[in-house]
């Protein structure tokens, strides 16, 4: 089952009325080919945000997918309403802006994504940013949001297909994903924006860093479910991607991590979403 089409070249379309886009805090915005986007900025750091449009998906994976886990029942995905998601995972600049610090193993340019943050300190900085900046309202997106965001309409290991290269995502190329070709093996981070984006306009979804859901981590129902939100409570919060330092297994759309929220490594990042 493919994602819903829905179109992308008129806000009214897309699920937006014209007076409400752009949005009070847009410092630019616009649409492309890959859609609407607005950005908001914030001591002169820009970030922008990509429109997901509402649609329903095939979440997980089916039986059949090599390297499967077995916490990836496929299931279908309904959310009814569409949301913003940053273009890339938050850079270093963003976070010194809002925080005034750098926490990351991987240094030297502002246009890397942050690094070794939990997700206690996710949400810090969440409230902080949206203290800073009035009706921005960013949080986390909730797991099934991201899988969205990532597969981009594809029902593929990867939103660029059955495999990938090192070209496309940064990982551990000493270990492809199933009959894949051997690549680099960078052992660090990449800039966003430094490699493919995705088709909906989205960078480094797979790979570089794992990035934190918003919900505790819990096994997926059967059938049918309409904008789910994850368990109430639980031991561990969701982490999605893969990372530099990972396998091509790990990297793709439907692998799933969870620990406690208060972890920190230097392959944890984050990607900042709003409703609409």
């Amino acid at each position: 089952m493919d994602a819903l089409n829905v179109p992308r070249q008129d806000p009214r379309q897309a699920g937006l009325s014209p007076p409400t886009f752009p949005y009070p805090w847009a410092v630019d915005w616009g649409q492309d080919k890959y859609g609407l986007w607005q950005s908001f900025a914030c001591k002169g750091v820009r970030q922008q945000l990509r429109w997901i449009p509402p649609g329903r998906f095939l979440m997980g994976s089916p039986p059949d997918e090599p390297g499967r886990y077995d916490n990836e029942l496929q299931h279908e995905v309904v959310l009814s309403q569409g949301f913003w998601l940053a273009d890339t995972a938050c850079t270093q600049g963003l976070w010194q802006a809002v925080m005034g610090n750098n926490p990351s193993h991987f240094t030297g340019d502002n246009s890397l994504p942050v690094d070794s943050v939990s997700w206690d300190d996710s949400m810090e900085f969440i409230s902080r940013i949206n203290s800073m900046i009035p009706e921005l309202d960013l949080r986390l997106p909730t797991e099934a949001q991201w899988e969205y965001a990532c597969r981009a309409g594809t029902l593929t290991p990867f939103s660029f297909g059955p495999q990938i290269s090192t070209e496309q995502v940064n990982y551990d190329g000493n270990n492809p994903y199933h009959d894949g070709e051997k690549g680099q093996f960078r052992q660090k981070t990449v800039t966003v924006k430094s490699l493919p984006c995705n088709n909906w306009g989205l960078y480094e979804m797979h790979g570089n860093l794992y990035e934190w859901c918003a919900d505790w981590y819990g096994d997926y129902a059967a059938g049918t479910v309409i904008d789910p939100q994850g368990p109430d409570t639980g031991l561990g919060c969701v982490l999605r991607g893969g990372s530099w330092r990972h396998n091509g297994r790990l990297v793709r759309s439907t692998s799933r991590l969870a620990l406690v929220p208060g972890y920190r490594y230097g392959y944890f990042g984050l990607r900042l979403s709003r409703g609409q």
